[in-house]
Parts: structure tokens; sequence; C-alpha cells
């Protein structure tokens, strides 16, 4: 199945082109710049491979929860170029594809992903493995790190770069829960074709008009009491 996944989220843009020819990828810490920097690197991705995009069998886009602008940046972008393209698209939150990112780099079953929402807040999630797809226990949500939700069991993975900012009060919050952390897992695009695939395979997509964003926290913006005292989101 060829398949385009964008992911800009966090800082980092994450782009993963499968064709025949094997898997295309581009993850660089951009930050503001991914609004620039998404449609030239998609371009050298498709031209690398060989493919145009009306030969893709649909784009796969990153949800959010994430930073405000470079959620929009994914999915503005993946609704376009599946609108101009006649493509069907998918939405794969971040949260999930840390998980699975963690998955593929720790054989992780059991992930809270954790990542950070600044304001002093994280974005939260917890999934299961089971029967080779993943099972969400606790959706995603923003909140303060000490006020994460409950969960039981041990055997779990924290990932995310919530658990570097925040690492000690996430361990102690899930204290003797933890197998370990992942602090470095990111939302990477080829974590997200994976997740994708089956969802293509199954006829469950969406068509370009629809792809929305993953909103958790409505407010955006500091006070300007906020911005005095030094605060940042």
């Amino acid at each position: 199945m060829k398949l385009l996944a964008l992911e800009s989220s966090t800082e980092t843009l994450s782009l993963a082109l499968q064709t025949e020819a094997g898997l295309r990828t581009f993850d660089e810490v951009t930050g503001p710049a991914a609004s620039q920097r998404i449609l030239p690197e998609i371009q050298r991705l498709l031209t690398e491979a060989g493919v145009k995009l009306a030969d893709l069998d649909g784009i796969v886009y990153g949800t959010g929860p994430g930073a405000f602008t470079g959620v929009r940046v994914a999915v503005g972008v993946a609704q376009g170029l599946a609108f101009g393209a006649g493509l069907r698209v998918v939405g794969i939150s971040s949260v999930l594809a840390v998980a699975e990112t963690a998955r593929q780099t720790a054989q992780a079953e059991k992930v809270i992903a954790c990542l950070d929402a600044r304001m002093g807040e994280v974005y939260h999630a917890a999934f299961v493995r089971q029967a080779d797809a993943w099972q969400e226990l606790s959706p995603p949500t923003v909140c303060k790190p000490q006020d994460v939700p409950v969960l039981e069991g041990t055997g779990w993975l924290g990932a995310g770069s919530g658990w570097a900012v925040f690492a000690e009060i996430l361990a102690t919050k899930y204290a003797g829960q933890l197998q370990g952390s992942l602090p470095e897992a990111l939302p990477e695009a080829s974590a997200m074709l994976v997740l994708a695939q089956p969802l293509f395979a199954a006829g469950n997509t969406q068509p370009a008009q629809q792809a929305a964003p993953l909103y958790v926290r409505n407010r955006v913006a500091l006070t300007a009491a906020e911005r005095a005292q030094g605060q940042t989101l």
C-alpha cells in the first residue's frame, strides 16, 4: 500500500512515504519552520521514490494533541494534498504514535504516553497492546503532571517528552508500576504508517474535507499577567 504520513505536532517535522520501492523518511527539528519545510520535503520524498501524489492510496496525518500551529500545519497540508489528488485520509493521534514508536523501539506493550504540553502540563494517554492492536485505556487529555490519571497494574513504559521534562513527578505518580521510560520517543510518521495500514485496508478512512485536529486544550495563549511573570506556553 502506497501511503504518505505527516506529523508536526511537536518541534520535530516527521514525514514518511511507503511505496513498492520501500520506506523513505524525514525527521528533523524544524520548530516553527515546519510550515515552510513540509511541502518541499514531501515533494523531495515523492521525487526520490519516483511516484506522483495521485499514485498514492492515501495520506495519514497527525491529529495532535500538540502545538496548536503545528497540528494545523499537518491537518491543513494533508487536507489540501488529498483533496487535490482525490485521496482518502486517516488521522492518527500523536500519543498513539508515541506508543507505537515505543513498541518499535523497546518492544513495549503497555505505554503511558506523555508529551510536554508547555504551561506546566502534559498531554497524557495510556495504551495496552492486545491481539496485535492498541487498546486505549486512558484517552488523550491535558493535565498537570501531578494530576495524571491513575492506572492499574505494573509493567508500564513511560514514553514521550513529558517524561524528560517531568521525570521525577511522573515517576513518583506511577511509583512501582513502571518498567522504565523512553523520554526520547516521538510521534514518528513511520509509526503512523504502521497504525494506518489496517485502517486503509478495512476502508476506515475519511474524505479529505473531514480531516480535523484533536484538541484537548482550548487555551493556547497566556494572559498579560502570566507573560509578565515570565511564564511560557
